[in-house]
């Protein structure tokens, strides 16, 4: 049997991957919950999406979702557990370029990781890309900077 996923997501009580899928043959929609069983606030989520990607029962029906969105889902079920909320467990997938990743714990640094790395792979350019243009050179706007009053004091000749 052949089914397209069409949507994935989560479902907090009782803790569920929720599939919407579409069998290929007779074009029939239909609706999956697919229990996560033997999941807790401190289980590792990636072998927890891989368990459950193989499990022989789901396995056809999870054919077309990926490994990382099957974790991204685990990981909003984890953080559920843990007491934390939707919106909090969501905004840590997002990228913000002025926050500062020193300060960020191991579980979410990997997670900020994950996300560039899926990010650079989204937006680069390999030479069979019919776009593809050998050493482009991009010409940056230089922001002017702001003069200090140390700066003007100091012309002392130096």
């Amino acid at each position: 049997m052949s089914f397209e996923a069409k949507r994935c997501g989560v479902q907090f009580s009782p803790p569920s991957i929720v599939l919407i899928y579409q069998h290929k043959e007779t074009k029939d929609v239909r609706k999956r919950i697919i229990p996560v069983r033997n999941f807790s606030k401190y289980s590792d989520y990636s072998m927890a999406a891989e368990g459950l990607k193989n499990h022989p029962r789901h396995r056809d029906y999870l054919e077309d979702v990926s490994q990382s969105q099957l974790e991204k889902l685990h990981i909003i079920l984890r953080d559920h557990m843990q007491g934390l909320s939707l919106e909090h467990s969501l905004a840590s997938f997002r990228l913000d370029p002025d926050e500062d990743l020193n300060q960020l714990d191991d579980d979410k640094l990997a997670r900020k990781k994950g996300k560039m790395d899926e990010l650079f792979e989204k937006n680069r350019k390999n030479k069979d890309d019919p776009d593809f243009v050998y050493d482009l050179e991009m010409d940056f706007t230089k922001t002017t900077q702001e003069k200090c009053s140390w700066d003007e004091e100091s012309d002392d000749g130096f």
